[in-house]
């Protein structure tokens, strides 16, 4: 059973370290109208201001398919934060995220003739799932694009919730990538166009999330910290509270690797990154939506980053100790946790957005979070072609708790050394410098694969 919510009395968090850096605004081009961001972002861009009354009749729409889920006190953030930290669980929802909540509060307002034409989206799985569930809900024929990177399991439960309904299409390695496939089909066939994100009615439906929040704690939140990919969530966040309890601190928390609100606010306008790091599949984007866009620049809301490795440990914590089953987007706002400066006692509530995880990720999850502690590292090691040369490695270099991981000659020749990739985790990673020591004084020729680096990503 959750802890059920209690008073509290306010105290005001103070965020730092919250606005975009230039590097973000570099690696981005910007998009040059609201219409050809929304072509862009496979959303249609609309105008339309979103309010808390928009959201609370979403709320009446979607009462019957979405449920209500839980927000339960996790004694172990509130402890490491100092804070009462609640967490809002939609990873529990109908299909396992928030998403279902804005597609089939825009599924439900078609007129006749456009539920006749059938629906199509693009999503990196999670908005998928909402659509596909809403088709069969509302009987609506839809087909959906997503890229090829979507993991297996997201697809078999998109064909699980749509049935017979709906068709998916797999089209290039990115959401952005699908999104302009899906608009290609929206434009060629008549059908309609269920925008993830960047429309005042996904945005409404989305926003339910913090209305059950308030009900539910009984007195708004002193911080709410929300995950953002192309921003419908973290918008509706920002419309409800901006009406109905503007006390509140809302902090939006992207991935690292795929800043792209924090480009958009220091470029002052949605812009397209370069480059995406998508292991976040669900926050992943090039480019924000122009609506939630202008909803979260008028509200001057801080936005985050988090590492990605940050993100696959706190993953693990929350399987290991909540028993938690999060995706990356999902664990992205408690991830942001213990680098916010939160005042003492606040009354903080993390969104977990999402649990549509492959279990097939989780060794690459292992992987990062690994690294990320500085508790695994890559050596390219050129070992001298003599017996014994790599029981003296492991005697002289090696620690009492080092072990290798991985060990695979790059090339074997009749010269008198061998490189070899040797991947090492540590016991403690207060180990590393003393490893580094050993190896600077061991005969043979050791060179660091450093995170970030070309050679490097060839192991990621």
């Amino acid at each position: 059973m959750p802890d059920t919510p209690t008073a509290a009395k306010a105290t005001t968090p103070t965020v730092t370290n919250s606005t975009a850096t230039n590097s973000t605004a570099t690696n981005s081009t910007k998009v040059g109208s609201a219409a050809a961001f929304g072509a862009a972002a496979g959303g249609v861009a609309s105008a339309s201001p979103v309010s808390a009354a928009d959201i609370d009749a979403a709320a009446r729409r979607i009462a019957a398919v979405a449920a209500v889920t839980p927000i339960e006190r996790c004694a172990r953030l509130s402890d490491a934060t100092n804070t009462m930290v609640w967490l809002k669980r939609e990873d529990l929802q109908v299909v396992r995220s928030y998403k279902v909540r804005g597609a089939y509060n825009v599924m439900s307002q078609l007129s006749p003739a456009e539920r006749a034409a059938g629906v199509v989206c693009a999503s990196a799985g999670n908005h998928a799932q909402g659509v596909a569930f809403a088709c069969r809900a509302l009987g609506i024929k839809g087909r959906i694009y997503l890229p090829n990177t979507t993991p297996r399991q997201k697809r078999d439960r998109i064909r699980s919730h749509g049935g017979d309904m709906v068709q998916l299409v797999l089209f290039g390695d990115t959401y952005d990538d699908a999104a302009t496939a899906a608009l290609a089909d929206a434009d060629r066939s008549g059908s309609v166009l269920v925008p993830p994100f960047d429309d005042s009615r996904t945005i409404a439906g989305q926003g339910t999330v913090v209305r059950e929040i308030l009900q539910q704690l009984g007195r708004p939140p002193d911080v709410l910290v929300v995950p953002v990919g192309g921003g419908g969530l973290i918008a509706g966040i920002v419309a409800y509270l901006r009406d109905r309890a503007p006390g509140v601190s809302v902090i939006g928390v992207e991935p690292a690797g795929a800043p792209s609100m924090a480009a958009a606010l220091a470029a002052g306008a949605p812009v397209r990154l370069d480059t995406m790091d998508p292991f976040v599949d669900g926050a992943a984007v090039r480019s924000v939506g122009s609506v939630p866009f202008g909803i979260v620049a008028a509200a001057r809301t801080p936005i985050v980053a988090v590492d990605e490795g940050a993100i696959c440990t706190e993953m693990l914590a929350l399987y290991q100790n909540e028993g938690i089953i999060a995706e990356p987007a999902g664990a992205l706002a408690v991830a942001a946790l213990p680098a916010l400066d939160l005042a003492a006692g606040a009354t903080v509530v993390a969104l977990i957005s999402g649990g549509n995880n492959d279990v097939s990720r989780y060794g690459e999850i292992v992987e990062r979070s690994l690294v990320h502690l500085g508790l695994k590292h890559y050596f390219l090691v050129d070992f001298p072609q003599e017996p014994g040369a790599l029981r003296r490695f492991l005697d002289e270099v090696l620690g009492p708790e080092d072990d290798i991981t991985l060990f695979e000659y790059v090339k074997r020749n009749n010269r008198e050394t061998g490189p070899a990739l040797v991947g090492i985790e540590m016991g403690s990673a207060d180990g590393l410098s003393a490893l580094l020591a050993r190896m600077a004084a061991a005969p043979m020729e050791v060179e660091r694969i450093l995170p970030g680096s070309a050679a490097y990503r060839y192991l990621t």
